[in-house]
């Protein structure tokens, strides 16, 4: 096992200017102005956590690259984490290098020492090793593009080994620590996909490789990984990236783009050597933090588990999580659906206990505590659908006209009396702005139908995920 404790303090030369990308300052700035040119990416709000880029010569993996990097084009990073792989070094573990620069043939990249050094005393997961880095490609092609997206950032260059699941999520632990609550980080996982000698085979893995990223299950693509189901030479970075998103919370991977070298190169007959490549992104929580699609289906599992054994035993089921996420103090609603009809819904604004028991006790009251309906049968709970509308904070608007149907739920208060209209009962109903006050006020706060114009009513906004049986499977 490779364990270097000193910092290399020097200027590392590039091993692959002329092979993998021009040495030519002038051609290399050509030519990914080309790529970024030729990459079409829809501008997106949030801020991409990740990004999953090739890693081979720009020849054949640069265009595809060019999609992710357009991505992430002007975006306010300090600090780039590079997640490459092992190419000809066996290890365990993440090998980092401490502390100096890297060259590229556009200029000199700092790395980010005061990040690296947070990193140290962690072995053997995490250990400083320059010589990793020696004629290693997967961290170094990424540079030049970086340098052309990016300003004003440093890098933190790693390497990923061999490693056990247990490995790789202490890895992305110890990474999380050190970021803390940073939202100026990017993590940079450098792999490119299948690797072998038939087109068909190429696209079928590929294919299912990719749709492992796309639930964003650490997990399932580890084992896949190691089962040869998936294949990515970098996968193991892509767990541990994938595992540190779910410390953040994330929204969704984005693929941005895909091929491979024989549709690059033409050469698509049998028998020829095929690398696959793809760019995509996944994206930070910002505003309504909302859910990933595991996290959305724990808690539908939540729900459903808890109105099962309520309606057997009379009693609450014991649950614990450990998704930072659902432990937060979020207030949500539990809707029962029979037959598309309403059978139930109740909910908190507010929460006084994590997300997963807030979702848990509502389910329960939904199920047996709607005074419009009777109580479920366990019989009956058969044919209902659970939905779960996890919502975001409350925010006070001086006017209605600042209220977004469809998007914003709308809390209306006079006094002690109030009223809740979750955001999907503008879509449902296909009411007007003044239709879904009117209601608002009249049926669920007990006011006059005009009362949301009066300047002493209090109106509040808020946002929610919501989600249900039918769409998470």
């Amino acid at each position: 096992m490779l364990h270097t404790n000193s910092f290399a303090s020097s200027i590392k030369q590039p091993d692959f200017a002329g092979q993998f990308y021009p040495s030519s300052k002038e051609e290399l700035v050509r030519l990914i102005d080309q790529f970024l040119e030729k990459a079409k990416v829809e501008p997106v709000a949030d801020t991409p956590l990740i990004l999953l880029v090739p890693h081979a010569g720009y020849g054949f993996s640069g265009q595809t690259a060019a999609f992710g990097y357009k991505s992430i084009q002007n975006k306010e990073y300090k600090t780039v984490i590079i997640l490459g792989t092992s190419h000809h070094k066996a290890f365990n573990g993440a090998a980092v290098y401490g502390e100096g620069s890297f060259m590229t043939s556009l200029g000199q990249i700092n790395i980010d020492g005061e990040f690296t050094k947070k990193l140290q005393g962690h072995e053997p997961e995490v250990f400083i090793d320059t010589s990793v880095f020696n004629q290693e490609h997967s961290v170094e092609v990424q540079l030049p593009f970086l340098q052309k997206v990016l300003t004003d950032f440093k890098i933190v260059p790693v390497v990923v080994g061999d490693c056990s699941l247990e490995t790789c999520e202490k890895i992305a632990g110890i990474f999380k620590a050190a970021t803390g609550k940073r939202k100026d980080v990017l993590v940079v996982v450098s792999t490119d996909l299948y690797h072998g000698y038939s087109l068909k085979e190429a696209e079928e893995f590929d294919s299912f490789t990719l749709s492992l990223f796309k639930k964003l299950d650490y997990r399932q693509l580890y084992y896949a990984l190691r089962e040869g189901r998936a294949q990515a030479c970098g996968g193991l970075g892509a767990v541990v990236a994938l595992d540190l998103a779910n410390d953040y919370g994330v929204r969704e991977f984005v693929l941005l783009s895909q091929t491979n070298s024989g549709l690059v190169t033409g050469e698509v007959a049998s028998g020829n050597w095929t690398v696959g490549y793809a760019s995509g992104t996944v994206s930070a929580q910002e505003g309504d933090k909302m859910l990933n699609i595991q996290q959305k289906k724990k808690l539908l599992e939540i729900a459903r588990q808890a109105i099962t054994a309520y309606l057997e035993t009379g009693k609450k089921i014991t649950v614990s999580e450990q998704d930072p996420l659902l432990n937060q103090k979020r207030g949500a609603f539990v809707t029962l659906n029979k037959h598309q009809e309403l059978r139930g819904c109740i909910g908190n604004l507010t929460a006084s206990q994590p997300l997963y028991l807030t979702v848990r006790d509502m389910a329960i009251e939904a199920a047996v505590d709607d005074p419009r309906f009777s109580p479920l049968s366990l019989e009956e709970f058969k044919e209902v659908e659970v939905e779960v509308s996890v919502l975001s904070e409350m925010q006070r608007v001086d006017s209605a006209e600042k209220i977004e149907l469809g998007k914003h739920g709308v809390i209306v208060r006079s006094g002690y009396q109030s009223g809740v209209f979750l955001p999907q009962v503008a879509k449902e109903t296909g009411w007007s702005k003044e239709e879904f006050l009117n209601n608002l006020c009249a049926h669920k706060a007990g006011l006059a139908a005009n009362a949301w114009k009066d300047k002493k009513t209090e109106l509040y906004v808020f946002t929610a995920d919501v989600f249900s049986e039918k769409e998470i499977k």
